[in-house]
């Protein structure tokens, strides 16, 4: 894989996190997630694959407003990128089991994408969310 590819699959994820995770775009999220992929990072017995996507998505954008993504690092080796992400938002409906406070917030995520084609075929992702939820509480 040259450099030019490397810089490809950096520029899916940036794109997603735009337009999947700002945009809550739907039909982004079908053209840059393959249908089999298996997302690591979803909950123990839930669906694992497209639709855990769109899960995640939409209670994302359920309970915050204002969702910006910005990438703060990003390396690519073969067919995998690893991206240090921080997205933020205002807690302005109910996210996850927790009421609204108003108050803004921002969850800091380590990601590892495996693409295959330009879709994401695998996902990981270590984030502070738990402790976020429970300092809402």
């Amino acid at each position: 894989m040259n450099q030019t590819d490397l810089e490809k699959n950096k520029t899916v994820i940036a794109r997603f996190d735009k337009a999947c995770i700002e945009k809550n775009d739907k039909k982004a999220l079908d053209e840059l997630v393959a249908d089999h992929v298996i997302n690591h990072a979803a909950r123990q017995g839930a669906s694992n694959g497209k639709e855990s996507f769109h899960h995640f998505l939409q209670l994302l954008h359920s309970g915050l407003s204002d969702i910006k993504v910005e990438i703060l690092q990003q390396v690519a080796e073969k067919d995998l990128v690893v991206t240090r992400k921080s997205i933020s938002g205002m807690h302005t409906g109910n996210f996850m089991g927790v009421p609204p406070t108003g108050k803004a917030i921002s969850i800091e995520a380590i990601e590892i994408i495996r693409l295959e084609n330009g879709k994401y075929a695998e996902h990981w992702v270590q984030s502070n969310l738990r402790e976020l939820l429970s300092s809402l509480n």
